[in-house]
């Protein structure tokens, strides 16, 4: 009966160079196309620091992808493969740990974005400091 292969130490110790795949599966496409670095360099960017706000993010990267659709490529496509470029730091870090092939699609990273920088726990304390607040009247709503 043969027993588990025997590794050393060092063998064992090499780092792991095999790159895991993104979480993206991409939708094929008929047209070839590639993003345009000029493109690419319009596209806001989202560190994933606390005082970001993560749905203006998706505006401002709506704006973009939207004028950079090349002929024959749905919103779908091209929203998939320029989001990760508008990622940098820690949200960057956080698209690259998310399992392979997760997101199928934009709203699975949409979602995905938003559960991650905006959680339910944030707008719930936002809602308390609204209605906890004893200074806020009616009038400053108005």
């Amino acid at each position: 009966m043969a027993g588990p292969t025997q590794r050393t130490l060092r063998k064992l110790a090499n780092p792991n160079v095999t790159q895991q795949p993104l979480c993206i599966q991409f939708p094929t496409t008929e047209v070839n196309f590639e993003l345009k670095a000029g493109l690419i360099h319009l596209l806001p960017t989202f560190r994933g620091l606390a005082g970001e706000n993560p749905y203006k993010h998706l505006k401002e990267f709506h704006i973009v992808y939207r004028a950079m659709k090349p002929q024959g490529i749905t919103e779908e496509q091209i929203s998939l493969r320029a989001f990760p470029f508008s990622l940098a730091d820690k949200a960057k870090d956080w698209l690259y740990y998310l399992p392979s092939e997760t997101i199928t699609n934009w709203n699975d990273m949409k979602q995905q974005f938003l559960e991650k920088f905006f959680p339910a726990s944030r707008a719930a304390n936002i809602r308390k400091d609204i209605c906890g607040n004893p200074t806020v009247t009616g009038r400053e709503f108005v």
